[in-house]
């Protein structure tokens, strides 16, 4: 018996290191193949192929099973799409997408806890907005529009599948609109944040729909808080910091410098 709980252990201490290589592996396989390639082509397949067990299920379950993969999705395709916009050069940027994405895959994603669940879409919308307004001059506007939808309705999903039991199908695709619109009226308005050689570049509509995603999910868990006894006073400090930090935003650093 004591042989057999030994073994046991040996293969799980075993399988956990393969688990943890593997993700290393595709964390920084997935952008070292794309700056090395200059395309994002095998750095979006080595996501895909990653999550086969998504696909591998019956026709009935494959929707389900990708709406509950979305924000994970929408995180892999972003960091290559973004390590592809970088440029075809090794730099600072393409280091800390493969490091984040490595964290992401080891630690982020696997927590399920409400903070956890929120940290996970919030870090959705940023980089899937970051990757989408970068591609944007490439892409036709209705694209553009359509991946925004698609963020913003997953990264409402996400956290609402996780925390409620009613049918929460209208709040996602709302919050889906939303982020639409914001992204059309951006298009006329496309600001990216640059910084020196290192090839970060932080698009103004990424920040500003996270803020928003932070403050429209802390406003729907008051909501649920108080129910009947909500008043906009429990929601007006986050309300109030999220118009004032998106009205700097626009008004003070919106320098035409930064316009592409």
């Amino acid at each position: 018996m004591a042989d057999y709980v030994l073994a046991r252990k040996s293969r799980n201490i075993a399988s956990n290191l393969v688990h943890i290589f593997l993700n290393i592996l595709l964390g920084v396989g997935s952008v070292l193949v794309t700056v090395l390639s200059a395309s994002p082509v095998l750095g979006l397949l080595l996501v895909l192929v990653s999550k086969w067990r998504v696909f591998a299920v019956r026709g009935r379950y494959l929707w389900l099973n990708i709406k509950s993969n979305l924000v994970d999705i929408i995180v892999g395709v972003s960091v290559v799409l973004i390590t592809y916009y970088a440029g075809a050069t090794f730099l600072p940027v393409d280091a800390l997408l493969a490091i984040f994405y490595c964290v992401w895959l080891l630690f982020i994603k696997p927590m399920s806890s409400e903070k956890a669940t929120l940290t996970q879409s919030l870090i959705a919308v940023f980089l899937g907005m970051s990757a989408a307004a970068t591609a944007a001059a490439n892409l036709n506007a209705i694209v553009v529009v359509l991946v925004a939808f698609l963020v913003g309705y997953a990264a409402s999903r996400h956290v609402l599948v996780q925390s409620s039991d009613r049918d929460f199908t209208l709040t996602t695709l709302v919050c889906g609109l939303v982020f639409a619109e914001v992204a059309w009226l951006c298009q006329s308005w496309a600001i990216i944040y640059t910084f020196g050689a290192s090839g970060i570049r932080i698009p103004q509509v990424a920040i500003i729909l996270t803020i928003f995603a932070f403050v429209y999910n802390y406003a729907r868990q008051a909501m649920i808080k108080y129910q009947d006894d909500f008043r906009f006073k429990h929601i007006l400090g986050p309300v109030v910091f999220g118009i004032v930090l998106i009205g700097i935003i626009v008004i003070w650093f919106s320098n035409p410098i930064f316009n592409i």
